[in-house]
């Protein structure tokens, strides 16, 4: 099956996956900075005792089911997850939209960069 994708379509498409990437995550963290000020703002922190971040704000698996419970914290960790995974979508979308077009060259071009960012986020470790 071949998809019509101009190059002046693709190129809207991808500039409308950044664009909304974007907004939604400032949106999020926006939205759960503010709410988060307003009720825990006034806490005094100590800082004489280091507590390392809950396992719920290092997974995403936590991070996406804190947001559900508005825990504020969780809203904030959500919007930079949603930073990070737009420019994995872009790819996505480009290794889908070369294939579309028949575009070997720049699909595999695409793939190896998809491999390095995936490497980058999981496989480094």
């Amino acid at each position: 099956m071949r998809f019509d994708l101009s190059d002046e379509r693709m190129e809207r498409i991808i500039g409308n996956i950044q664009r909304t990437g974007v907004i939604a995550s400032t949106a999020f963290v926006l939205a759960g900075r503010i709410a988060y000020l307003v009720r825990s703002g006034t806490d005094m922190p100590a800082f004489s005792q280091f507590h390392g971040e809950s396992p719920e704000l290092t997974s995403i698996r936590g991070v996406v089911r804190g947001v559900w419970s508005l825990d504020f914290r969780q809203w904030i960790q959500f919007g930079l997850l949603l930073l990070i995974a737009t420019p994995i979508v872009r790819v996505l979308f480009s290794i889908f939209a070369f294939t579309a077009q028949r575009d070997k060259t720049y699909a595999a071009i695409t793939l190896i960069v998809a491999g390095v960012l995936l490497y980058g986020l999981v496989g480094a470790h």
